[in-house]
């Protein structure tokens, strides 16, 4: 996995992405801090509705920011977007009314619904081989969860020192170093995208999403990780310091087991994909989080609550969380030419957090008015929907080979000099998203 870092122009942008992901995680703990300046006892309402805006922005201006840059220069607007983050992230610690907060999240949120997609869209152009892009995929997964476990960590470290206003310094270096990484490296040429109306360009890449049966099962596990996922960020902390009546330390202890798992998982990714297939991981993924959250559950209601029950769960819940999430960028890749790549990851970020949108708010409802048991029930059952309609949609046989012939060709045709009737496979990656196919 790691010997792709040996390619100048990957560990380049690793670098930006491990730096802009240090720096949001610093922010995510300032937020929490500033709404309990701001807010005291309804620290919780203000977090809910920053999570909101953070959540609409990325669902409803990642396609429109998708084609409103499809034209520029990746580079230049990558970097452009930085430095917006970087703006925003630096009058944080002036702000002194709950309003402003809000608009600064919507500010950073929707540079980073505009920067996130095209990001991402950027490195299958970088490492064109499929077992190159596996690696940087679970690579990328990893520095997700080790972000998950070091931001808290150097937050804490920092608090011992200085006011949590530094921290919001913290995040401007991160977003800061990204745009410099970023500008250091040259960026594969791309395709010329063709001229289309404004409508076309912010719509296409949903169409073409749609319209892929991979990517519509896709979809459907996204909404069964989103129903875990939400299970775990949003009630650990109710769980742990209620129900358990244990302390701060034991809610980082239990997410980072989250983590944990999501990172055993990310390292074994690359040979299980080769050997097993997209489908059938991302299948057992999804089977994963059911069967965690349905065990305890079941555990729950036959003997209670117990925190070494929670920390196994949630140890098997991010395994499991990262089997059905880090193949998505293959079948993205898959699914698309260079020129329709950014409006592709786009569709996917704006679709996956739509999900995200609903079981949120869902899982802190059903936790605060019922309980953990009609929680875990509730979003499990999202979580097997999810799955049932992702076994429909996506075909079994789903491959990147479609037989076909050229008996429609003229003889002459380079395609067809060595007999008209042969039939052979061609990659479906090579035909243009919008001709038929059977996946």
């Amino acid at each position: 996995m790691f010997g792709i870092l040996a390619d100048r122009t990957f560990r380049t942008l690793f670098a930006a992405q491990v730096s802009a992901l240090l720096g949001t995680g610093l922010m995510t703990v300032a937020l929490g801090l500033l709404a309990y300046d701001l807010a005291g006892g309804d620290a919780a309402l203000i977090l809910g509705t920053i999570f909101t805006i953070k959540m609409i922005a990325y669902v409803g201006l990642s396609p429109i920011a998708a084609a409103l840059v499809e034209r520029l220069p990746r580079r230049t607007v990558l970097v452009s977007l930085d430095l917006v983050r970087a703006a925003a992230a630096l009058v944080f610690p002036f702000v002194t009314e709950i309003w402003q907060a809000y608009f600064l999240v919507l500010v950073l949120q929707s540079a980073s619904a505009a920067f996130t997609p095209a990001f991402q869209a950027t490195i299958p152009d970088v490492l064109q081989e499929e077992d190159r892009y596996t690696n940087a995929l679970s690579l990328s997964r990893l520095a997700q969860d080790l972000e998950n476990i070091a931001s808290p960590l150097i937050a804490a470290a920092l608090l011992l020192v200085f006011s949590f206003d530094v921290l919001f310094f913290g995040t401007l270096a991160g977003f800061l170093a990204s745009g410099l990484l970023i500008l250091s490296v040259t960026f594969p040429t791309a395709s010329p995208p063709e001229r289309r109306g404004i409508w076309e360009r912010t719509t296409r890449g949903i169409l073409i999403y749609l319209a892929t049966p991979r990517l519509r099962g896709l979809l459907a596990l996204n909404a069964g990780a989103a129903a875990a996922g939400a299970m775990v960020l949003v009630n650990t902390v109710v769980l742990v310091r209620d129900t358990l009546g244990r302390d701060d330390s034991a809610v980082a202890l239990t997410l980072s087991a989250f983590g944990a798992g999501s990172m055993v998982s990310a390292l074994a990714l690359p040979r299980m994909l080769e050997r097993i297939g997209d489908r059938k991981v991302m299948v057992a993924g999804t089977l994963g989080q059911i069967g965690a959250l349905s065990a305890l559950a079941i555990w729950t209601i036959a003997i209670g609550l117990s925190w070494s029950a929670l920390l196994v769960t949630w140890t098997v819940t991010g395994a499991a969380y990262a089997a059905a999430l880090t193949p998505a960028g293959r079948l993205l890749r898959r699914s698309s030419h260079s020129e329709d790549r950014p409006a592709i990851f786009a569709a996917q970020f704006a679709l996956s957090h739509a999900c995200w949108l609903v079981t949120y708010p869902l899982a802190g409802w059903l936790m605060t008015v019922a309980g953990p048991v009609p929680a875990l029930i509730a979003l499990t059952a999202i979580a097997i929907l999810g799955l049932v309609i992702a076994l429909r949609l996506w075909p079994k046989s789903d491959s990147s080979l479609m037989p076909h012939t050229h008996d429609d060709l003229p003889p002459d045709h380079p395609h067809v000099r060595d007999g008209r009737h042969h039939v052979h496979e061609i990659r479906i990656d090579a035909l243009h998203p919008s001709w038929p196919t059977k996946g």
